[in-house]
């Protein structure tokens, strides 16, 4: 059943008004008809079945028939900090990990990013990054929309770590600890909903001195295994493996 995000304005007493993109989107892609029903969801603490009562040319006013159980969020929270890749890379990572269950991105500057940062391009960059957020989270009914923060410099992602409560970054000489091992030992520490911080490195990877940097402000260099991803596969990976040790791909 379709699904779409919209903000908590848009709920007036039993009912919700779809404007925008998302009318467009049901009344030209969805050919949507009177008694039609979808999901609708204010993304932090409300879902609801409605069923259309009226269709306009920009607009859809749906009645709201039930509320649904917010059951489809990971019981862990991953962030993934991710060094900028070139082209469209970070559009994929961001919309496949969100279908995978992501809440929150970071993109970052270091050392070796071959992506000329432009900031006269960061609004129109962030407003595409949170829209492809937003179609991947309603492909995936998930619950809400991943974060999308703005980019960061190297000393502003090493202030983050702290406010993760494991932090690790993927590193391709790492041979030693792996991310399950680091997995098996966390599990127990948390009562509340854990937080874990996933670092991803550019093309070229992170120098030595940004590793031990890292590993200076409390994160915890792990590796994937004997293969050397890309950028973009390591953090779809990462996640992928996290989440399934903590149950949410069958993993026990």
């Amino acid at each position: 059943m379709q699904r779409y995000f919209i903000s908590k304005n848009q709920f007036v007493e039993n009912k919700v008004h779809i404007e925008d993109e998302d009318a467009f989107h049901l009344i030209k892609v969805m050919r949507a008809k009177i008694e039609d029903q979808f999901i609708v969801s204010d993304g932090e603490t409300r879902d609801v079945l409605v069923e259309i009562e009226e269709i306009t040319k920009s607009k859809v006013i749906a009645s709201i028939i039930k509320d649904l159980d917010r059951i489809n969020e990971p019981n862990i929270n991953v962030w993934i900090a991710q060094s900028l890749p070139k082209g469209d890379k970070m559009d994929a990572i961001i919309q496949k990990s969100t279908e995978i269950g992501a809440i929150q991105f970071i993109p970052f500057i270091s050392e070796r990013t071959i992506v000329q940062y432009d900031e006269k391009k960061k609004n129109k960059r962030m407003e595409r990054w949170n829209k492809i957020a937003k179609e991947a989270a309603e492909q995936a009914h998930r619950n809400r929309v991943p974060q999308i923060k703005g980019i960061s410099t190297w000393p502003e992602l090493l202030k983050v770590i702290s406010d993760a409560d494991t932090s690790f970054v993927f590193y391709e000489n790492e041979d030693h600890i792996y991310l399950k091992d680091i997995i098996s030992r966390k599990k127990t520490d948390h009562e509340s909903i854990p937080t874990f911080l996933m670092i991803i490195g550019p093309e070229g990877g992170f120098t030595e001195k940004e590793i031990l940097e890292l590993e200076e402000a409390g994160c915890q260099s792990v590796s994937l295994g004997k293969r050397i991803l890309r950028t973009e596969t390591a953090a779809m990976v990462g996640l992928t493996c996290l989440l399934y040790e903590y149950g949410e791909m069958g993993g026990v």
